[in-house]
């Protein structure tokens, strides 16, 4: 039961991954030529990297990907480009902040994986430093809080300045 409740942890995580990484890509795609553009392309990569290792921990541990919860992950990210935005058919302020925020939200939960995955499975499982691991998620927020502070201003100050 209790492997079985391990499998199933890390392929929700995995499942989700898939949808962050399609997030980051399209946050710094919907952000290019710009400085938090640059930021994403890095956080995009290492989001792929992180997958990568959390494939790794999941061969060894002898669980594999849920390709139905892969694909509702990839469907949820791709309906959540639909939502509302306050304009009809191009990127807003809103955009960047619902992205940044999804961003942040991911990556909290992936800090929250690799520290249960180090409290139990050790400090180091195939070949993967999980504390290190849990460093980038942590470097990872922490650089894109005051992008989604910053964003927030801008989709919001006109909406306070009004009232």
């Amino acid at each position: 039961m209790t492997s079985d409740l391990l499998r199933i942890y890390m392929q929700d995580h995995y499942a989700g991954s898939a949808a962050g990484a399609e997030l980051a890509k399209r946050a710094a795609s919907n952000n290019a030529d710009s400085e938090l553009g640059t930021v994403l392309d890095r956080i995009a990569a290492e989001v792929e990297e992180d997958r990568d290792s959390l494939r790794r921990i999941m061969d060894e541990y002898g669980a594999s990907p849920d390709p139905v919860k892969n694909m509702a992950a990839w469907g949820i990210e791709k309906a959540g480009r639909f939502k509302p935005n306050g304009r009809l058919l191009s990127y807003s302020p809103l955009s960047r902040v619902v992205e940044l925020e999804g961003l942040v939200i991911g990556i909290t939960g992936k800090l929250g994986l690799w520290r249960s995955l180090a409290e139990t499975l050790g400090p180091h499982y195939a070949g993967e430093d999980l504390a290190e691991l849990a460093e980038r998620a942590e470097a990872q927020r922490q650089t894109l809080e005051p992008y989604r502070l910053a964003a927030a201003r801008e989709a919001f100050a006109a909406t306070v300045q009004g009232s």
